[in-house]
């Protein structure tokens, strides 16, 4: 959000946390942000925990990050032009 809006780091802040439904103290919590990623397909965190069947991975994560952020995710839109998606 910093270089794609230019927001300044609290601004950017609360413009994710708003978008994925959490406070900012939020965005910090391991655990919380977890079950929000896990909830939303935005992908885990090897180290953190462990990755089920279901979960969103890969490029599958960074299309449904630039989805829930509505943000460019250049990886993710050049997919769909290769795709036709």
């Amino acid at each position: 959000m910093q270089m794609t809006r230019r927001m300044r780091l609290p601004e950017a802040k609360a413009y994710v946390a708003d978008k994925l439904g959490v406070s900012p103290a939020d965005l910090s919590d391991p655990v919380t942000m977890s079950e929000v990623r896990r909830e939303r397909g935005l992908g885990t965190i090897p180290t953190e925990d462990t990755a089920t069947v279901n979960d969103a991975l890969a490029i599958e994560a960074k299309i449904n990050i630039a989805r829930v952020l509505e943000v460019p995710v250049r990886s993710a839109e050049r997919l769909r032009e290769l795709t036709g998606g």
